[in-house]
């Protein structure tokens, strides 16, 4: 399955261009939920948030809809990653269990100063539970430094079936390397003076990458690390519209579901 979305529900300038003119403040998720697929929970990343929030969001959006969400930074912003054992199963015991079925990817956002160590990255990998409470879970892991652009990344992902992000972004690194049963991309280039955030053809073109990552296949055109191919199967897909001229992402999501 694809899935296309955007990161967070609650952003002002979406109040009369995205969500209707007077739509109160506590049924914005319940509009954004209708109108994309999946929706990325940034806020986790700061701060810790209640069971009960996270049991309010599954109920307030549709059957089949997905949530994302970043792990909290006390995991992640750390010198030594191998050493977040017990953050990781704080911030899984926080709550996010509650989504229940509307629980998809688990988001690692590593520092952009976080240098590539295997041995640290091969230690923190092993640290995600692969399930907890009969449930399966999902990870996937977001590089923001040079030194993670080698081969040998790939052969770490690949033992823990863990995917890198694909970032698109005028800052970080970009690397598309399928592993692991998933594709998770994050698109940070949308332009306000588009009204639909891309230009058409960006939109046809990242539409037709969704549904060769699909099929299983590496889409031409994006950089790849490993030196040898990955296994070919279908993946599911998320992607979600982030950062650029923000005002404009949930009508780039919405203009790549119609294309899908």
């Amino acid at each position: 399955m694809i899935r296309v979305g955007i990161g967070g529900w609650t952003f002002a300038p979406w109040c009369g261009t995205f969500y209707p003119k007077g739509l109160p403040h506590a049924r914005e998720l319940e509009h954004a939920s209708r109108h994309v697929t999946a929706i990325e929970i940034n806020g986790t990343f700061y701060r810790t948030q209640s069971p009960e929030s996270f049991r309010k969001w599954a109920a307030e959006t549709p059957e089949n809809f997905v949530f994302s969400v970043k792990g909290h930074r006390f995991v992640t912003n750390r010198k030594r990653l191998a050493e977040a054992g017990d953050a990781v199963e704080t911030f899984i015991a926080s709550g996010v269990l509650e989504l229940g079925d509307k629980l998809g990817p688990l988001l690692w956002q590593l520092a952009p100063t976080k240098r590539f160590e295997p041995e640290d990255i091969d230690a923190f990998l092993r640290l995600l539970p692969k399930e907890r409470g009969g449930r399966p879970l999902r990870h996937a892991l977001e590089v923001r430094h040079e030194t993670f652009l080698v081969p040998e990344l790939i052969e770490v992902l690949r033992r823990h079936q863990v995917p890198a992000v694909f970032a698109e972004s005028d800052e970080y690194p970009a690397i598309a390397d399928p592993v692991g049963d998933f594709v998770y991309a994050r698109l940070q280039r949308c332009r306000e003076a588009e009204q639909e955030g891309y230009p058409p053809a960006e939109l046809d073109l990242w539409a037709g990458r969704a549904r060769a990552w699909k099929r299983g296949e590496t889409p031409e055109g994006l950089p790849c690390l490993a030196t040898t191919r990955p296994e070919k199967r279908p993946r599911d897909v998320f992607v979600f519209f982030i950062a650029g001229d923000k005002v404009r992402a949930p009508m780039a999501a919405q203009a790549m579901l119609r294309r899908l």
